[in-house]
């Protein structure tokens, strides 16, 4: 909600109005001495007797006559003065925007028709080179294209989270999985949802979840390895997250190309949540201690109760206690071998990955691994090509394979059949897969000792049973016969997936699962994209900004109104990211007047339960920070943002760009600097206005538009924007 801004005093009109007043009286002064100086004195004198009662009458017709000369004077600048200014300000938009946008003729002068037509000519003309020179362009990118499919298609497979930086730490490729991983990071550092903001993002700085220091140190040891030679250099390093969790980080260097051949462009970093692995290798190395100590103490005792046993003379009470001893140390030292061997086991079943896997690649899988460990021959006939499986194939082939070798080698069983079903009830998550055999006397004792015996892989015993592995899948194992079918057969039932998890994920994104989500931006090993030192002398494409709006209870920040909502979005080498936002309704703890819901439509229901703006202003710090500020009608925003700094303890210390002045640099001659008028002359739909964030993307779409306009008038680093700025009127409306 912004308040509207009065209109600029424009000081041509002023003249055009003032400036036939002025004639005419310059006119009269004129005249009359023309005439005093052709009289003599004595008719001079009768002449000022004659005129002097009815000056009032002369100088109310030079008034009307001045009124009414200004105002056609005025309304013809308007229409065609100011007119080839305005007409020159659209024709400079125009030759920026896409093709198919023209100059409108309807309601400009007359002359001006013909210049239309002319300008629309030349736009047409323009669009056919254009467009000649976009198909060599879309030829020559082909190529391009197809790598940059193929590494996206290699990042989306990778099981590893992968990040690259440019030197300035600003992200400019990940993968799928570091985004998730960092998302889960910042679940586990018990941050609040604040705002939606996804923790990492193109051209954010890395530097907010990684110590900047550790990483400038293995920079440094990279650089030093690349200057001594070295083919291949890399750093690793381990560090913990606010939340306590342990990431193993290896960085590798990213080398220029061309003239920079050879320089360190930037780096890649393969992260790996390692604080369950440390964990349990910590209470792995605390149980191998707890046994060595144990069993140490008990030998000692050991020892000594069987070196007094060997005295002929002891007492046969006392002898009797001393056999005791060596029985409670034997039994405790037992106790302590199996529960190590337990806690190896679980731990070993813990560490089996559940894998997403065709059913009947698992099938023919089982079937070549029966028949290559000497078991019966395999038919896979009946099999649901369509069903997914999320298991452990390692260790259920080895169930399959050792149950195959039990009925071979006990029942003389020369062919087996594997079946694989969905289950009776649909939508359980649930398959069959059966191991089927002719019909063949089999007790349940039997079944029972197969599925709890240690498994025979390869002639060599595991730690592990059928039972384990099915407990792993959370699936069971029986055993039917069907006398009708003269088969008998074990059915296991395990855990199933309906579609790949890539397919699954990406429906759940909202995207078809033959695309994939822009989580890349090579134009940001050019530019720093960053805020950093020296960021005025730097060129406006270089930069990141934070395009924010806000919603408030009215329009009076001073007098105890308060932000209801914050919406921003990023802009990063010239480009909307409008995966990257930030939007959270805010509580203002007092109520909300019915003509601000009339506007943007928050009502008081929405906003009980929000968090307040001492929550939810660090947060959009957090999102905003090493970013150029840009808003519309920002002195007002900024307002409302600088009488919270001293209760939430956050300072916005960044430049700030306002479109409204930018407005005022690049068209002063316009009538109107309302968002709405400048989104509709620079060719942008207005979509969810009065929300703050669709307030901000359509600031963010504008600002996009106006950075090349900005290059054409001169104005290409910050500080020559922010001056121009700071010299239109309207920089000096404040709140």
């Amino acid at each position: 909600m912004n308040p509207p801004v009065r209109p600029p005093f424009d000081r041509a009109v002023v003249v055009a109005a003032v400036a036939p007043g002025a004639l005419l009286a310059l006119v009269l002064a004129g005249t009359a001495c023309l005439l005093a100086a052709t009289l003599a004195p004595a008719e001079r004198a009768a002449a000022w007797a004659l005129l002097e009662p009815r000056l009032a009458i002369v100088f109310l017709l030079w008034l009307v006559a001045a009124v009414a000369l200004g105002s056609l004077a005025r309304r013809l600048w308007l229409r065609h003065g100011a007119a080839t200014g305005r007409l020159a300000e659209t024709v400079q938009v125009l030759r920026l925007s896409p093709p198919g946008r023209r100059l409108e003729a309807e309601g400009q002068p007359r002359g001006a028709h013909a210049l239309a037509e002319a300008v629309n000519a030349l736009l047409a003309e323009r669009e056919g080179l254009l467009g000649a020179i976009d198909r060599r362009v879309a030829e020559a990118a082909d190529g391009i294209a197809q790598e940059r499919n193929r590494l996206a298609a290699l990042m989306a497979e990778l099981t590893q989270s992968v990040v690259v930086c440019n030197l300035d730490g600003r992200v400019l490729l990940f993968n799928a999985r570091a985004r998730l991983q960092f998302r889960a990071l910042a679940e586990a550092a018990a941050d609040t949802t604040i705002g939606g903001a996804e923790p990492l993002a193109l051209g954010r700085s890395i530097y907010g979840a990684l110590d900047r220091r550790l990483v400038a140190h293995a920079l440094d040891s990279v650089q030093q390895r690349l200057a001594r030679g070295a083919a291949h250099a890399a750093a690793t390093f381990v560090t913990a997250t606010r939340g306590g969790q342990l990431l193993r980080v290896q960085l590798a260097p990213v080398r220029g190309l061309g003239e920079g051949a050879g320089a360190l462009d930037g780096f890649v970093l393969m992260l790996d949540n390692v604080t369950r692995d440390l964990g349990d290798e910590l209470a792995r190395d605390r149980a191998l201690h707890r046994l060595v100590e144990g069993q140490r103490a008990a030998l000692g005792n050991l020892r000594a109760a069987v070196e007094l046993l060997d005295e002929p003379d002891l007492p046969a009470a006392t002898r009797e206690r001393f056999f005791g001893i060596v029985r409670d140390e034997i039994q405790a030292m037992t106790g302590r071998l199996h529960e190590a061997a337990a806690s190896g086991l679980q731990q070993a079943k813990a560490r089996w990955p559940l894998e997403d896997m065709l059913g009947a690649d698992l099938v023919a899988a089982a079937a070549r691994r029966i028949e290559a460990e000497g078991g019966p021959r395999v038919n896979t006939a009946e099999v649901d090509g369509a069903l997914w499986l999320r298991v452990d194939s390692f260790s259920l082939l080895q169930a399959l394979a050792h149950l195959a070798s039990r009925l071979a080698g006990e029942y003389g069983i020369g062919r087996v059949a594997l079946r694989l079903a969905a289950t009776a009830t649909p939508g359980d998550g649930k398959v069959w897969l059966d191991l089927v055999w002719p019909v063949q006397a089999m007790s349940t004792e039997t079944v029972t000792a197969w599925e709890t015996e240690p498994i025979v892989s390869a002639g060599e015993a595991t730690p592990l049973t059928v039972r384990d592995v099915l407990d792993r899948h959370g699936g069971t194992l029986w055993f039917e016969r069907a006398r009708v079918r003269q088969e008998a057969f074990f059915r296991l039932l395990l855990p199933s997936l309906r579609e790949p998890v890539r397919e699954a994920a990406a429906r759940a994104d909202g995207v078809h699962a033959d695309s994939r989500p822009e989580f890349y931006d090579f134009e940001l090993f050019r530019h720093g994209a960053g805020a950093g030192a020296g960021w005025l002398q730097r060129p406006l494409a270089e930069l990141a900004y934070t395009v924010f709006d806000c919603e408030t209870t009215g329009l009076d920040p001073a007098g105890g109104d308060e932000i209801i909502q914050i919406g921003a979005t990023r802009v990063v080498a010239a480009r909307l990211r409008r995966e990257s936002v930030f939007e959270q309704l805010v509580d203002p703890r007092r109520s909300v007047p019915e003509a601000g819901i009339a506007i943007h439509g928050i009502r008081p229901e929405q906003l009980a339960g929000q968090p307040t703006i001492e929550a939810v202003l660090p947060a959009f710090h957090d999102f905003a920070a090493d970013t150029v500020l840009v808003a519309h009608n920002a002195a007002f925003d900024l307002r409302f943002l600088q009488l919270k700094e001293a209760a939430t303890g956050v300072r916005f210390e960044q430049p700030v760009l306002d479109t409204l002045l930018l407005s005022a640099v690049l068209q002063p001659g316009q009538e109107s600097h309302r968002l709405e008028a400048i989104a509709e002359r620079l060719g942008v739909p207005v979509l969810g206005r009065h929300t703050a964030l669709g307030d901000a993307m359509v600031t963010a779409e504008v600002f996009v538009k106006m950075l090349p306009l900005l290059r054409e008038r001169g104005l290409v680093t910050l500080e020559q924007v922010l001056e121009a700025s700071r010299a239109t009127w309207l920089a000096r409306v404040q709140y």
